[in-house]
């Protein structure tokens, strides 16, 4: 870890988060400073040396999107929040994914020199300084590790079908399951309830479309269950962050673009 006697920063690392055993001298060494003072701010996989402290507990933070299951099974009491890439929570800040640390580091040469001269940093290192978001990036990462078989087989039948339309009814006789005790056994075992999770899985299939072909918006929202398109784009923006058009504007591959 490296700072100033005001900042200190924890980053992420390659190889993964800490446990917990790990993180325990770290926690300890940044509440003496933290209790003298200085403000704690982490990036990536640091934000787990900063839960290891206490002290996000019950405020935001952020980590990046790929261990968002495992910071929360960890450290339930804090509010995380992977849909963003920077949460300035004053005396603490948080940063999402290994590259976040260039937002981090705008936020804090904004916080010490001014916007101006962060606005120019920005200029000189050829970083876009507009608001970014881990959702514009994060892929939906079903749970299928949660021990309940009935669930995990609608889910892989779920996969299948490939964003097709279904029914909470339908689901339900797949796992031969009360509708129900399967909506709750579902939202135990996802943490989503089974319209959640197929609007995920409809809205990650619409982004393969967006990002590989050149099919009109309207087209996808119908290949992935939407026969109202003015619906589909609006649950998009919502997961998503960014509308469809601005979606493929932004992560649509050469060959796509070239079309």
């Amino acid at each position: 870890m490296a700072g100033t006697p005001d900042i200190w920063l924890v980053p992420g690392r390659l190889t993964g988060v800490p446990e917990a055993e790990e993180a325990a001298p770290y926690a300890r060494w940044l509440l003496d400073r933290h209790a003298a003072g200085a403000t704690l701010a982490s990036n990536c996989g640091g934000a787990f040396l900063l839960a290891a402290t206490g002290l996000l507990d019950g405020r935001p933070a952020t980590t990046h999107w790929w261990f968002a299951d495992a910071f929360r099974t960890r450290f339930p009491a804090v509010k995380l929040d992977c849909d963003r890439i920077v949460i300035d929570d004053g005396d603490i800040i948080t940063a999402g994914g290994l590259m976040a640390w260039t937002d981090l580091g705008m936020r804090l040469v904004d916080r010490l020199l001014g916007p101006t001269v962060m606005l120019d940093t920005a200029k000189f290192l050829l970083i876009d300084t507009a608001g970014r978001e881990q959702k514009h990036f994060a892929r939906f990462l079903p749970r299928l590790t949660h021990g309940d078989e009935p669930i995990l087989k609608v889910q892989h039948w779920l996969a299948a079908r490939e964003a097709k339309a279904v029914s909470v009814t339908e689901m339900a006789a797949q796992a031969a399951l009360e509708e129900r005790t399967f909506q709750r056994r579902f939202k135990a075992a996802t943490a989503m309830t089974p319209i959640e999770y197929v609007q995920h899985l409809r809205v990650a299939k619409a982004r393969e479309h967006l990002e590989f072909t050149r099919r009109t918006i309207d087209q996808i929202a119908w290949s992935v269950g939407y026969e109202d398109a003015a619906a589909f784009r609006k649950l998009f923006h919502r997961l998503v962050g960014l509308s469809p058009g601005d979606y493929r504007a932004r992560f649509a591959a050469p060959s796509a673009q070239a079309a």
